[in-house]
């Protein structure tokens, strides 16, 4: 994408590194949009580039009002979204995750601009294995509220026959800087590194299943440098259409996650378990992974920052610091930059 670009939820954790991407890649004729109320997430814009910031609440009247607003747009990322998975007012959901969804799509692609939006692995439900893309949609069953109106936006895509052309991107667990206004929905990596402020030793789920040991259930981690990495490649790769599955492609346990924290801070691995909430061992996933095929296919072959680099790379450059994405000292981080070739 050469032109300008549409980035909503640009504040947030995917959001904010999908912005310092496109930077990376030169692409600075960005239209950042975000609610950003009064919390701090405002920081995380600091150090991006972009061509103008509107707040969620003036930008889509604008383009009803006018969809030529903006001028000619290539690409349009929609990320923004309500993430908590434990919101509990369905009608603000479908409002702000379906409806306002249905209006951004419409209009990107009446402008034939290239429409990449954020899904979520959330609709996969209570499944634990084969998580596949191309599974039946009626079958899904999700979980939570969050996971629904994902699926129900996915469902209108397909229905609309807008998937022909547009990606949905199902994000797996991803983690690292710029999640610090997510309050309870933020990774476990930062609530770890919170917890050993105040104790020492991290506190995991107990397993209540028979043949897994307490903090062996896993999870598809992805570092969110690699998840804005994915983002950028899928909205510029025109070939690419459909919904895919963005994770590492591989599981690793909670335990093996603590243990990463304790390494990155240089102390030794204290674990204790606790008592799993009743409300929520019905419906715990003791595994999710990604599988990733259809991503591969459509050209991406970089291997996925390990668990261990990804959470050094957070811990020691920007939780003990408080730098943001951007912000941080250029010979800060270990891991490589991605351009924008594939």
């Amino acid at each position: 994408m050469s032109g300008r670009v549409v980035v909503t939820g640009a504040a947030g954790l995917i959001g904010s590194a999908l912005v310092r991407q496109l930077n990376l890649e030169g692409v600075d004729d960005v239209v950042a949009v975000d609610r950003l109320g009064t919390s701090e997430k405002w920081r995380h814009l600091v150090p991006l580039r972009f061509a103008d910031y509107l707040d969620a609440e003036e930008f889509f009247p604008r383009i009803a009002a006018d969809p030529d607003a903006f001028g000619k747009v290539d690409g349009v990322f929609h990320l923004g979204a309500c993430s908590s998975t434990t919101e509990r007012d369905a009608s603000y959901l479908i409002a702000n995750n379906v409806r306002r969804s249905q209006e951004i799509a419409r209009w990107a692609i009446a402008r034939d601009a290239r429409f990449a939006y954020a899904s979520s692995a959330a609709t996969y439900g209570a499944r634990e294995s084969d998580l596949r893309e191309d599974l039946n949609p009626n079958e899904l069953r999700p979980l939570n509220m969050y996971g629904f109106s994902k699926h129900l936006f996915d469902q209108w895509m397909r229905r609309e026959g807008l998937l022909r052309s547009a990606v949905g991107i199902k994000y797996f667990n991803v983690y690292g800087p710029n999640e610090d206004h997510k309050g309870s929905m933020r990774s476990v990596v930062a609530k770890a590194y919170e917890q050993l402020g105040e104790r020492p030793a991290i506190e995991l789920f107990k397993s209540y299943r028979p043949g897994i040991a307490d903090g062996e259930q896993t999870r598809d981690f992805l570092y969110v440098k690699d998840a804005a990495a994915i983002t950028a490649f899928l909205g510029r790769t025109t070939g690419a259409a459909g919904l895919y599955n963005v994770g590492a492609g591989r599981d690793r346990s909670w335990n093996d996650l603590a243990r990463a924290v304790f390494a990155a801070l240089d102390r030794p691995a204290r674990i204790t378990y606790v008592e799993m909430p009743e409300a929520l061992r019905g419906k715990y996933q003791y595994r999710t992974v990604a599988t990733v095929d259809r991503l591969r296919a459509a050209g991406w072959t970089r291997e996925p920052t390990s668990l261990e680099d990804g959470v050094a790379d957070y811990v020691r450059n920007y939780l003990t610091t408080g730098a943001v994405l951007g912000g941080e000292s250029a010979a800060a981080s270990p891991l490589p930059t991605f351009s924008a070739t594939r």
